[in-house]
């Protein structure tokens, strides 16, 4: 009864099984582990963020370049302020306002860009306190650059004078006339008159609309593993059903014996 499983036909949807089960396993389980590690990013980002508020600051150049392992992490840096830009469009405490980040030159000839805090209301020059003068010496949270239209960032441009969309070294070469680091900071404690801005977790560790875009295809790649099972089933039990059914006298010939009969029907009228 089982025999049609050994003819080419059936070889061709055997093959095709044997493939298609355990791929669609292993990409389901790949998938599954790209979900398994961004909810061990965002874990491994929230308890770096809680020990780094705890850590003694270190110098910025022991930190750079930032990445992963060193976002979040205190940094000081030495130098004197100098232009001063708005970021709007910000908010904090489910309130919307803008960053006052103020550029710190270093001895090195580069500038920092310091989120010296953050004001409610639109953005506003008037109301942004000046920059301490003289040399200082700033702490805060050491932030990669960001990237406009993630991450909660505007990708809007046209903003007026004086203000910029986006906190990273490629949106302010062209507003300010000093060489750039490709990070930032955010004070520890705000200047007097605003808030301290929290810092931001690195890029690609939060669970994301990108981890359960992940966690949706470890779903689709099992049942389409699952659903290859059941039509190789279905097939099969049809052509069971088929067969038994020619057994017992209820259909008069099999598919290939109709192919056959219908030859030679017109083998007989042509001769």
């Amino acid at each position: 009864m089982y025999r049609f499983l050994l003819t080419p036909r059936w070889w061709g949807i055997n093959v095709f099984v044997l493939l298609a089960i355990p791929f669609c396993v292993f990409m389901g389980s790949w998938q599954l582990g790209r979900f398994e590690d961004r909810v061990q990013d965002h874990r491994d980002a929230g308890e770096q963020a809680s020990a780094a508020r705890t850590q003694a600051p270190r110098p910025l150049a022991r930190l750079l370049p930032v990445d992963k392992k060193t976002s979040g992490k205190q940094a000081t840096a030495t130098g004197r302020y100098g232009k001063q830009l708005l970021v709007p469009g910000r908010e904090l405490d489910d309130e919307r306002g803008f960053y006052v980040l103020t550029m710190l030159r270093t001895d090195d000839g580069r500038a920092l860009p310091v989120v010296r805090g953050w004001l409610a209301g639109d953005a506003d020059t008037a109301k942004a306190p000046a920059a301490p003068a003289g040399e200082v010496t700033v702490t805060g949270a050491l932030q990669a650059s960001e990237t406009p239209g993630s991450n909660g960032v505007p990708a809007a441009g046209g903003l007026p004078a004086g203000q910029t969309g986006a906190i990273s070294s490629a949106s302010l070469v062209n507003l300010v006339p000093y060489k750039m680091y490709d990070a930032w900071i955010t004070l520890a404690e705000a200047d007097p008159g605003m808030k301290a801005v929290p810092a931001a977790a690195p890029s690609d560790t939060g669970l994301d609309l990108k981890a359960f875009q992940n966690l949706g295809y470890t779903g689709e790649w099992f049942v389409f593993a699952g659903f290859v099972v059941f039509m190789w089933f279905r097939l099969m039990r049809r052509e069971v059903e088929f067969a038994q059914d020619a057994e017992l006298g209820l259909v008069e010939e099999t598919p290939a014996e109709t192919g056959a009969t219908k030859v030679s029907s017109t083998s007989s009228a042509t001769a």
